[in-house]
């Protein structure tokens, strides 16, 4: 059973990035209406440290906890799984985990970070049953075009953005991790450890 691993069990001084990140998220998913199925209850975000500096490289990851059509028995190499659940602090299981890599997400221009935040959850499928949105072909996570779902996701932000949200959502994305570690001296937040596969014979 996988639980929060968390730098902010106690009340600590400092920026929590994980709980800045999820409040875009939700404001995010209230506002833009094809987001509108995504339950933000239900998505741990986590935070993750890249292994070299600089902004190329992974930013982030979206980790669906079911198989295909939400099932949670799926078969790999020929033989069947279950994804071990996965569990908030409040010890509700989870369908999702958003993970952030600091410090690269970080040095990015603000709007793109933007784009990376939506385009992971642009990924959550529309019956948010624990799978990912599935396209036709083999590339079924983003379709025949990297992109027309790069361009998809683009349209998203620019919908949100036209509603004009609040600058204080949005401060947080405007710094590099020294100048937010330079001002709230800390940045800090939650980390899941990432569900394992179980053969569903070893159960």
């Amino acid at each position: 059973m996988a639980r929060t691993s968390s730098t902010n069990a106690r009340v600590m001084l400092g920026l929590d990035f994980t709980a800045e990140v999820r409040r875009l998220c939700v404001d995010l998913t209230r506002d833009v209406p094809e987001l509108a199925h995504i339950d933000m209850g239900r998505v741990g975000v986590s935070l993750c440290r890249s292994r070299a500096e600089g902004r190329f490289g992974l930013q982030a990851t979206l980790t669906p906890l079911r198989f295909e059509g939400g099932a949670r028995v799926g078969r790999r190499r020929g033989r069947q799984y279950r994804v071990e659940r996965c569990l908030d602090e409040a010890g509700q299981e989870l369908l999702y985990v958003l993970s952030l890599y600091l410090p690269r997400f970080c040095e990015n221009p603000w709007r793109e970070k933007l784009m990376t935040v939506v385009h992971e959850l642009w990924h959550i499928g529309p019956q948010f049953n624990g799978d990912l949105r599935r396209f036709k072909g083999r590339c079924f996570a983003h379709g025949r075009s990297q992109r027309s779902f790069d361009a998809q996701v683009s349209r998203l932000v620019d919908s949100w953005l036209a509603r004009h949200p609040s600058l204080v959502q949005l401060e947080f994305l405007r710094h590099d991790f020294d100048e937010l570690c330079r001002r709230h001296t800390t940045v800090h937040g939650t980390h899941y450890r990432l569900p394992k596969l179980i053969p569903v014979d070893a159960a």
